[in-house]
């Protein structure tokens, strides 16, 4: 079986999509299709969505992801929810202990910001209220308020994404220093090139090799939560209603075309441009999320402090 040589192992909405593409570009380097198999992320199993590729239910299927490498070829993939999973570096630790890790973090409060927004977009969250959807974590991390649908219930618990230092620390534990290299976003939006072939050599890869920089994944809003959910329950075929209109499109209607209309209909009618979010939340985020900051400067021994405006945080 073909197992990963590398890991890109998050956060989501912090590049993690742009560097799989670009990587993927590479000739000696095989990341597959399909992004994000989540197969070392254990909680993530309870409930998983609907997508075409599935989910790997064994090593040898999760193997069959890689099937296509070449000999020669460094292989890897990308699932951004390995960071904040509680068991995926062990799992992967124990699978595959020369693996390399590449972890990426964002400035926190902006993340949160655009993580809220992907989840209203992915129907995993329903509150459209950026300050309300923070506010309701006590009541949800209690089992309340919970979205009828939303198949990872504890993904909202959103201070949860921000425990950077017990993030990494968890593949610290596992693996040797020199086995994980951690990505700043924002370095990675300032110097793309630089950031994607500092990545290249940590490969043991051709650090010249040509790449396109790549804009991927952008964050979105609903114009209409309600709308959203209508065309995701659809897409899925979730209820009786759905699933009839569903059907009688599948009947007439190719798998591919059927796909590319649904998504056409998404991204022309149902989303927009990202909002801005609330000076006041953002502010009042950022002081509660600046302890964090602290530690993780120190942890990395790095001034993000400074990088990330926190040091005007009162």
């Amino acid at each position: 079986m073909r197992l990963p040589d590398f890991f890109i192992v998050g956060h989501s909405k912090s590049g993690t999509t742009a560097l799989y593409e670009m990587l993927r570009q590479h000739r000696q380097i095989f990341l597959p299709a399909a992004k994000e198999p989540w197969f070392f992320a254990d909680e993530l199993h309870e409930r998983t969505p609907p997508r075409p590729e599935g989910i790997p239910g064994s090593l040898a299927e999760y193997a069959e992801w890689f099937a296509g490498a070449e000999s020669g070829q460094r292989v890897g993939e990308a699932s951004p929810q390995y960071l904040r999973s509680r068991t995926a570096a062990g799992n992967i630790a124990r699978a595959i202990p020369d693996a390399r890790i590449i972890a990426i973090f964002r400035e926190p409060a902006s993340f949160l910001h655009s993580l809220h927004l992907q989840f209203l977009q992915v129907n995993i969250e329903t509150q459209g209220d950026f300050a309300l959807a923070l506010a309701l974590e006590p009541s949800r991390r209690e089992g309340h308020d919970l979205p009828r649908h939303t198949y990872w219930p504890t993904s909202l618990l959103y201070s949860e994404h921000t425990r950077y230092v017990e993030q990494l620390t968890r593949y610290l534990a596992v693996f040797p220093r020199e086995q994980v290299h951690v990505i700043i976003y924002e370095d990675f939006r300032a110097d793309n090139d630089g950031t994607v072939r500092e990545i290249m050599r940590f490969l043991h890869v051709d650090d010249e090799a040509a790449v396109t920089q790549v804009q991927a994944n952008p964050t979105v809003r609903a114009r209409s939560q309600l709308l959203n959910e209508v065309v995701h329950a659809v897409g899925v075929g979730r209820g009786p209603i759905s699933r009839t209109v569903k059907g009688s499109i599948k009947f007439i209607t190719p798998q591919a075309m059927r796909r590319s209309a649904f998504h056409a209909v998404r991204e022309r009618i149902v989303f927009a441009g990202p909002s801005e979010p609330d000076d006041q939340t953002i502010a009042e985020l950022r002081v509660r999320l600046k302890p964090e900051v602290l530690a993780f400067s120190e942890y990395l021994q790095r001034d993000l402090v400074k990088l990330w405006g926190y040091d005007s945080v009162d």
